[in-house]
């Protein structure tokens, strides 16, 4: 099959990362791969090039020009099949099928955001999905909104298929030791914004009492904010006196190398589609301290895998804080041992990439 990728940029963001992945496994099963985005980002180019998918970039600056200019490439392009990722891509994409299209069209919903049941422009992107083939989300959660919000999209063209971890790459280090420097060290890897809740763990960090916080270490690894939560985080950090206990890191490519030797993998968000590095934290065996959001709860055991925390509540959070703090190193591994053996069948690539070919064959 001819296959075309398309989304907004090729960042270092979770759809991104899954959508690169996903290519990498079409072109490694022979498919013809390609990407096309519209905003020049390079952080995954390197990795697409080393498997031999060319990327097409335009540029373009006036929004209506930009689509036109994606239309005709769709259009003039021969693909077989077209998958979109993110809400102004899936659009551009549906749109380019109109009137009519020679192509299978797949869109996927990525985030559990509440408010795109109240907005008149999110439930029109969703509606527009009627021009799709099929729709996949990533959460159960984030399918059963847009089924809310359009009624009229038929169960067959509805599917949620959970983000793909590659087993063989993120598993386990033989030499890991629980708490090597004393500590319990936590890890966090999510971009700044608002929605991701910085401010509330750093609140729920000043609750802990002393003995609590010189147990502790968490370094937070993400890109560039698009708010101001970055600069207000590291102001409240400072003004705490947490410095010593939380870190702001640059996001890494090979972040796989960092999460492995951590004893916990935490995510604080107030929504989320499903966040990859709570996937990749259960596949790499870590326990996992993250918000009651989309389909986490389903997803993560408490008690067994991990703890859920109110993202409203600096201290809910401390709470499940403490719970990790004091947990034995013992029960560390064995939770995150159970998270391992769960992780094997919910996020399995092999898995992944033959459900999404079957809805590509079907659709």
């Amino acid at each position: 099959m001819k296959i075309l990728c398309f989304i907004d940029l090729l960042g270092s963001g979770g759809a991104q990362r899954q959508l690169v992945n996903l290519a990498i496994e079409f072109k490694n099963k022979g498919d013809d791969v390609s990407f096309i985005v519209y905003y020049p980002d390079k952080f995954y180019i390197s990795k697409l090039a080393e498997n031999n998918i060319e990327v097409e970039l335009i540029h373009e600056t006036n929004a209506i020009i930009r689509i036109l200019k994606i239309r005709k490439y769709i259009r003039n392009g021969s693909f077989d099949v077209v998958i979109s990722f993110l809400e102004t891509p899936n659009l551009i994409a549906e749109i380019a099928g109109l009137p009519v299209k020679k192509w299978r069209l797949l869109v996927g919903e990525r985030s559990s955001n509440p408010k795109i049941s109240k907005s008149f422009s999110s439930k029109f992107l969703r509606y527009m999905h009627l021009f799709a083939d099929a729709i996949i989300a990533n959460s159960e959660t984030n399918l059963a909104m847009v089924k809310r919000i359009n009624p009229f999209l038929s169960a067959r063209k509805c599917h949620t298929i959970y983000n793909m971890v590659d087993l063989e790459i993120w598993k386990p280090s033989d030499n890991y030791k629980a708490r090597k420097n004393g500590k319990t060290n936590i890890i966090i890897v999510a971009s700044h914004q608002y929605l991701k809740n910085s401010r509330n763990l750093i609140e729920a960090l000043n609750l802990l009492s002393a003995v609590e916080k010189s147990l502790l270490t968490i370094k937070w690894f993400g890109g560039p904010s698009p708010d101001n939560s970055y600069y207000e985080s590291k102001e409240l950090i400072s003004q705490y006196n947490l410095n010593h206990i939380i870190e702001f890191l640059p996001p890494m490519i090979n972040i796989a190398e960092e999460m492995v030797v951590a004893d916990c993998c935490a995510l604080f968000s107030f929504y989320e589609g499903l966040p990859n590095t709570i996937c990749e934290g259960m596949t790499l065996g870590k326990p996992i301290i993250a918000t009651s959001v989309s389909d986490l709860p389903r997803i993560i055991d408490e008690g067994l895998g991990g703890y859920l925390c109110e993202t409203g509540s600096p201290e809910s959070i401390a709470g499940c804080i403490r719970k990790i703090l004091f947990t034995s190193d013992e029960q560390l591994i064995a939770m995150g041992n159970y998270n391992r053996a769960k992780a094997g069948s919910l996020f399995n690539k092999e898995k992944i990439v033959n459900s999404y070919l079957r809805i590509l064959q079907n659709a």
